[in-house]
């Protein structure tokens, strides 16, 4: 049973209903559960109006972002306005799988990003980085680029999970011990996958629940040897994230996997409760300088983002947490 505290006041929810469609459709299913009709309906606006429109009317006829004068020719420089980072915040707004904008621009970031040994990187030939190549799986697969060659990037990944579970992408630079930031990327792109029906399904699930593992031996974010706090930022909510990780981005990740509740979780949990308003909104409370095509939301001002984020990981929480296999299969398709 969710306390009354727990519940999103009624203000809450007309003022998330006021803004974007991408905050609409989200707030609609996760929060007021509509028909899903409803839903549906709302989402398709994310292509139509609003922000998601706003950044297709800016693709190139060759479908990318931002090409000019990047080594890459615009596909992950620079940031944030680069294919990859412009194809992130669209499929965080929900922008549908099927749009044929979204899906042009899968053929390059593939094509012209695929390295020999099966991952992915830009600008330079021959080695693979580890969180691009997670953001850029969960971009092919959340927007159903069917292609063998996702096969080749999720075994790379595989092999490149480090043995206390998570991923680093400095491992090949002699890092022994995993990133939080290269894991939650990873994570996001083998979860997609997993949702898209790709093969080794039982593998995927299982690097899954390794990776996971590794965050709640930090608590999230603390160290595991002396439980001091890793980095203080890790506590301050961003949107977008962009790679950059946080702990209300982890805590996203597990509710929308639906993952059985851990009481190592429950510090996280309070500090996410702990940073509401008296009006029930969540603020924004760090931004990551670089060039942006346009302004989501104003840092220190309450944020429609956090608050939906921080309002459906708390539903999760105080509902037990799921079941880990009972994730709904329709959240990004």
């Amino acid at each position: 049973m969710k306390s009354k505290q727990e519940e999103p006041a009624d203000e809450t929810i007309a003022w998330l209903l006021e803004g974007d469609p991408a905050i609409r459709w989200q707030t609609l299913r996760d929060l007021v559960g509509a028909p899903e009709r409803q839903i549906e309906r709302e989402r398709r606006r994310v292509q139509q109006k609003g922000w998601g429109a706003d950044l297709l009317a800016r693709q190139d006829r060759t479908g990318r972002w931002e090409g000019g004068g990047s080594s890459d020719g615009g596909l992950y420089s620079p940031k944030w306005t680069s294919t990859t980072y412009t194809m992130m915040l669209l499929r965080d707004f929900g922008l549908p799988a099927a749009n044929p904008q979204a899906r042009r621009a899968c053929v390059p970031l593939l094509e012209q990003g695929l390295q020999r040994d099966g991952g992915i990187s830009y600008g330079w030939v021959g080695r693979s980085e580890t969180c691009i190549t997670g953001m850029v799986l969960s971009l092919l697969s959340y927007f159903g680029h069917e292609d063998k060659r996702l096969e080749a990037i999720v075994e790379y990944l595989l092999r490149e999970q480090m043995a206390d579970g998570g991923w680093n992408c400095r491992r090949d630079r002699g890092a022994t011990h995993s990133s939080v930031h290269t894991t939650i990327s990873v994570l996001e792109g083998l979860r997609l996958y997993e949702l898209l029906g790709g093969r080794d399904a039982e593998a995927v699930r299982a690097a899954q629940r390794r990776g996971r593992e590794f965050l709640l031996v930090h608590r999230l974010f603390r160290s595991h040897r002396t439980g001091e706090i890793i980095k203080p930022i890790f506590m301050r909510f961003s949107f977008p994230p962009r790679w950059h990780y946080d702990i209300l981005r982890a805590l996203d990740h597990f509710q929308a996997v639906q993952a059985p509740r851990d009481e190592r979780l429950a510090e996280s949990i309070e500090i996410v409760r702990s940073r509401r308003s008296e009006g029930g909104r969540w603020p924004l409370e760090n931004v990551y300088k670089g060039k942006t095509y346009f302004v989501l939301e104003r840092l220190g001002a309450p944020s429609r983002w956090n608050t939906l984020r921080a309002l459906r990981v708390l539903r999760w929480w105080e509902q037990g947490g799921g079941d880990a296999g009972g994730e709904r299969m329709g959240t990004n398709r």
